[in-house]
């Protein structure tokens, strides 16, 4: 307590700031400690720190039952620590001394314009979007406005699919507490070093101006579409860190899109769906007679922007008058520790007229459009995206009369049948439109029939093949033979009769 009455004062005074009164990232922070003294004073050391951090505290209450739940949710996110020594004493007693100066925190920082990763993309306004199994390449772009020293700059590749929920439950009367669900797959890990530093365990020092460090890496084979949901996501990213000398890490971060093909051109996806269901209305404990529906659609496989044509039938033998409704419904089912959370919502829908007591209405190929959504995601252990088509019938007085056909959510759209255009590589062509929530337009006119078949190919495809052809021919698939099928084309069109009537016949009489 002595010493605390030799200091008359004791305060920290900053430099005057920018004329807007604050400062911004990679602007100079410069001050002084005033230190007054009454008689003379023993000092060991003076430090200087420096902190800037942003944090987040709230409370939140929910009933379960009798008992009330609080749950307290706090994070914070560091951006600034800075330490800096301006009097360091001697080992001896004697007077202290002033320490070297310390690398200024402020040195890179006023240094460093940017710092960034870029990817590589096909289309300059497109957002970059990969597939399994093709490589991802791209630079981290670092500029300097002066000469700046650097000890190593890393690159982290990651992508993995995230679960996380939570649920309250009771144990008695005045005990409830809150399980948590958590799960993670990982799908991609990769590490590369960009700069190293060099094996004296000296730094880098790189010149004023861009340096850009490429880098390319393989994606795995096996992925899973990228999505975000309320319980789960599935994210890609690339992060760079560059080491600074007594400073912290600097790091750059780039997500990127990954989009698993699925191809609706498989049998298992073309194949019809159809279903049957009927239902027994009852109030109060009596018949009001039954309600049937029986619906069918062209295929199980669709993309965004095309229309489902739906053919159904409603039967209403009840004494009700009832309402029938189409819906395309989407189910994001996650799974964590053997639980799972599923989260239902309305893609699409459309509704019917009113069908009276003992009527039937038919839907032939009533029209339900597909809006911008992901696709399915079926290959993940512990998300899984899924579609189903719902034609409901709404019963007063009763619970509604539901039927749902499966549907599946692709990303290579259906290719005309008998095209001459189409081929292999057209097949494994990935639709985007959904990623840019624009509708895919429509598909092109088929060409015409004369354009083609020419008359020779006619004239050769109408030769039965050999035996040998058949044998070693059938070995692709099935639909690309059914695409080379040609018709003989139709006799031209004139105006001249090119089998005239001689004059030697004699007209005859049709009276006779």
């Amino acid at each position: 307590m002595q010493h605390l009455g030799k200091i008359r004062s004791f305060a920290l005074e900053l430099a005057a700031g920018p004329a807007q009164g604050g400062y911004r990232g990679g602007e100079l922070l410069s001050g002084q400690v005033v230190l007054e003294l009454g008689a003379a004073l023993r000092v060991r050391a003076l430090e200087v720190c420096a902190r800037g951090l942003a944090t987040a505290h709230w409370l939140e209450s929910r009933s379960v039952g009798m008992n009330t739940v609080y749950s307290d949710y706090s994070a914070y996110e560091p951006y600034l620590r800075r330490r800096c020594q301006l009097l360091r004493g001697p080992r001896g007693r004697g007077v202290p001394q002033a320490a070297p100066p310390a690398p200024s925190s402020a040195m890179l920082f006023d240094r460093l314009r940017r710092f960034c990763v870029l990817l590589d993309c096909p289309e300059l306004d497109s957002p970059p979007v990969f597939s399994s199994g093709e490589a991802v390449s791209g630079r981290v772009v670092l500029e300097l406005s002066g000469e700046a020293r650097l000890g190593a700059l890393q690159l982290h590749a990651q992508g993995c699919a995230k679960v996380h929920w939570t649920e309250s439950r009771s144990a008695g009367s005045s005990t409830a507490y809150t399980q948590s669900y958590s799960d993670q797959v990982p799908f991609l890990s990769h590490r590369d070093t960009l700069l190293a530093p060099p094996d004296n365990g000296e730094v880098t020092v790189l010149q004023a101006g861009k340096h850009e460090f490429p880098f390319t890496f393989q994606l795995p084979e096996t992925l899973a579409t990228s999505f975000e949901g309320r319980h789960g996501n599935v994210r890609y990213w690339v992060k760079a860190k560059l080491h600074r000398p007594w400073s912290v890490v600097k790091k750059a971060k780039k997500e990127f899109t990954v989009i698993e093909p699925i191809d609706i051109n498989t049998p298992a996806l073309l194949a019809p769906q159809a279903g049957v269901k009927e239902k027994l209305a009852r109030a109060w404990y009596c018949n009001r007679g039954q309600v049937s529906v029986s619906a069918k659609i062209d295929r199980k496989g669709y993309t965004p922007g095309e229309v489902i044509p739906i053919f159904a039938e409603i039967d209403n033998c009840s004494t009700r008058t009832v309402v029938p409704k189409a819906a395309i419904i989407q189910t994001q089912t996650f799974i964590a520790r053997g639980a799972k959370k599923q989260k239902k919502s309305v893609v699409a829908s459309i509704a019917g007229d009113s069908i009276a007591a003992g009527k039937r209405e038919v839907w032939h190929g009533r029209a339900l459009k597909i809006p911008p959504v992901g696709p399915s995601i079926l290959q993940c252990r512990i998300i899984r995206v899924e579609y189903a088509l719902k034609v409901c019938v709404d019963i007063p007085g009763t619970s509604k009369l539901l039927l749902e056909l499966p549907l599946v959510i692709g990303t290579i759209p259906l290719h005309p049948f008998g095209s001459r255009t189409s081929s292999v590589s057209s097949q494994y062509s990935v639709n985007l439109d959904w990623l840019r929530m624009v509708i895919p337009e429509e598909p092109e006119a088929p060409p015409e029939y004369s354009s083609v078949v020419s008359s020779e190919e006619s004239a050769q495809n109408l030769s039965p093949p050999c035996q040998d052809e058949l044998s070693n021919g059938l070995e692709g698939p099935f639909f690309a033979y059914i695409q080379e099928f040609r018709y003989r084309p139709p006799p031209l069109y004139s105006e001249v009769d090119p089998n005239p009537t001689s004059d030697s016949i004699r007209p005859r009489c049709m009276t006779c």
